[in-house]
């Protein structure tokens, strides 16, 4: 039995570094289970060419990993400046929603546009503004309605089109853009796996998204990404809402104090696992990689940190799309969850909440696996539920092997901690099922002679579909 196989999953950033064919086949063969499109920086003809190269290039090594579509959301953002501003402390500055209003004022004070008309109307005197990753740092003084008047606190180079936060402060900013229609239409039409929904504040915020996906006669995963207080204050709703979690520490640790970042990232894992949904950890985890062969020791703690509160997914961003060292980043990643995973984990998943008598029968089977071993937990699933509680349940060292008869979701299971997505045709006799289910993995050398498997199945008894957990041995 292959008890040394990783658990956590690797999600990787496509982009100019490894947007290439050889680069792909390279990143999915060192273990690559997820490529992400940041809509950000994607135009539509180059999203469909590598959504089609990455299924090219899956289908060449016969591993079907998943496609994440990761949409812009609403941001605010300056508009163009025809050089940088170079802001001194103290200084008085304005940001303007009708730029006109700063020509005809007569006032000698420097101003740059945004893109966002009824920021006037959220803000207020005393409020923060970070620009450019809170960079930096401006206090709002006073507005109207054409601007709003700042000091500025922390000095820097304000250049065009820098992002902008504003902590604590809700925006009455859509949670689903019209450009987000658009980038989801051309990946919907090519086949993509799960969508990450950026700034997501609210349950609300999902169910809209969701609202939009049924309209478009799509079933794929919604992933919430939480970057601020707000989303932060109504965790567990969103989680409950969505299909998965992302934490998206580089805005959510600009926007609440950085030294709540952990105790946030912790909090958002252990509500995960208790509800049985998946949680990724993304941002800044190889930041130094983008230019060093090597991480340094506080990235490589951080990671394991991720690993051994057992997230499902750590995420490469600037990493693997732009960086210097992409497949160097996968081995690292790689090799720290590997040595992580032996060591043991938090075992937050051991508060999960099963509210169904269904969930329990799941448990008895992860039970009876941990009893046996080394045993693997076999599962047939045709809508992903089976194998989503059973890696919620996280086995101690049972690999899970889910088998279904649908190529979308057995790449969408890629999102899973533990779980080993197989493509087969279910046949309407179980036993039948489980033989080739079992044939499959001795031929790919998961399991051998005399190993033990708990199988977890439906088992038709006259007209009645019943739950069935069975231990075999392999013969």
């Amino acid at each position: 039995m292959q008890t040394d196989r990783r658990r956590t999953r690797i999600i990787f950033t496509v982009g100019p570094a490894t947007e290439s064919e050889e680069n792909l086949t390279r990143l999915i063969g060192a273990g690559a289970d997820i490529c992400r499109i940041n809509m950000a920086h994607a135009t539509h003809d180059w999203t469909r060419a590598v959504i089609r190269r990455v299924r090219a290039c899956s289908a060449k090594l016969g591993r079907e990993i998943a496609i994440m579509m990761d949409v812009k959301g609403p941001e605010i953002r300056t508009g163009d400046v025809e050089a940088p501003i170079e802001l001194s402390p103290g200084e008085v500055f304005d940001f303007t929603v009708k730029p006109e209003s700063a020509a005809e004022s007569g006032e000698e004070v420097r101003s740059v546009d945004v893109n966002y008309r009824n920021l006037v109307n959220d803000i207020h005197p005393g409020d923060t503004v970070l620009v450019d990753n809170g960079v930096i740092r401006l206090e709002v003084l006073e507005k109207n309605q054409a601007r709003i008047r700042c000091r500025v606190l922390i000095p820097g180079t304000l250049g065009s089109r820098r992002h902008i936060n504003l902590p604590g402060i809700r925006v009455d900013l859509p949670a689903l853009t019209e450009k987000d229609k658009r980038d989801l239409a051309v990946g919907l039409e090519e086949g993509i796996d799960m969508v990450a929904l950026s700034f997501v504040r609210d349950k609300a915020d999902v169910q809209l998204l969701r609202s939009h996906l049924e309209e478009c006669g799509s079933d794929i995963r919604v992933i919430a990404k939480i970057e601020d207080q707000q989303a932060v204050t109504n965790l567990d709703a969103i989680i409950k809402a969505a299909d998965g979690l992302m934490i998206a520490r580089g805005d959510l640790g600009i926007e609440c104090p950085y030294e709540e970042l952990p105790i946030i990232q912790r909090r958002a894992v252990k509500i995960c696992l208790r509800l049985g949904r998946p949680v990724i950890v993304a941002t800044h985890m190889l930041e130094s990689m983008i230019k060093a062969p090597v991480p340094t020791r506080a990235e490589v703690t951080d990671v394991a940190n991720a690993v051994f509160e057992q997230s499902d997914c750590i995420m490469l961003s600037g990493e693997t799309s732009i960086g210097d060292y992409p497949f160097d980043c996968i081995e690292v990643m790689d090799r720290i969850a590997r040595r992580i995973e032996l060591s043991g984990g938090a075992n937050f998943a051991d508060k999960i909440k099963l509210d169904s008598d269904h969930a329990k029968i799941l448990r008895s089977a992860v039970v009876m696996a941990d009893e046996l071993e080394s045993a693997g937990l076999l599962v047939f699933t045709r809508r992903g539920y089976m194998a989503r509680m059973i890696s919620a349940l996280r086995p101690r060292r049972s690999p899970i092997y889910a088998f279904t008869n649908s190529v979308p979701l057995q790449r969408q299971l890629m999102l899973y901690w533990g779980v080993e997505p197989w493509f087969l045709k279910l046949s309407a006799d179980p036993d039948t099922t489980v033989h080739a289910a079992i044939q499959l993995l001795k031929k790919h050398g998961r399991v051998k002679r005399e190993d033990k498997l708990v199988v977890i199945s439906n088992q038709l008894v006259g007209e009645r579909l019943i739950d069935s957990v069975q231990m075999r041995v392999v013969d």
